[in-house]
């Protein structure tokens, strides 16, 4: 019962911050569009990726497509850290890291209201 208030906790937080992200790409925040646009995204691109994440984050919420919306969320943080590492840049690998490993505990706690 505790790990499914601590998953549920967890879960809620990765889809705030997929919330909160993904609009800030969606409607192309400067500082979204300056840290993108060094990995050559215009605004389209940038906004693509924002409605993606947002979908990611309201997939996340549903058992039947939890998986997929994390597996969403989670290649969206690989490609961010994988730009990281080709500009040398590891302060922002660093950054990113515990946004992957959260989707990742989230995904082996598994949904807290799925049917065991």
């Amino acid at each position: 019962m505790v790990i499914r208030i601590i998953n549920a906790l967890l879960m809620l937080v990765a889809v705030a911050m997929g919330f909160k992200q993904g609009f800030a790409m969606a409607t192309a925040k400067p500082e979204m569009v300056t840290m993108f646009s060094k990995w050559n995204f215009d605004k389209v691109g940038l906004m693509i990726n924002g409605v993606v994440t947002i979908i990611a984050a309201a997939m996340i919420i549903f058992p039947k497509t939890f998986i997929w919306g994390n597996f969403l969320m989670s290649a969206g943080i690989l490609l961010i850290i994988c730009f990281h590492l080709a500009d040398g840049d590891f302060k922002g690998v660093l950054i990113e890291l515990p946004f992957l490993f959260l989707n990742l505990v989230i995904i082996y706690l598994q949904h807290p209201m799925a049917r065991n």
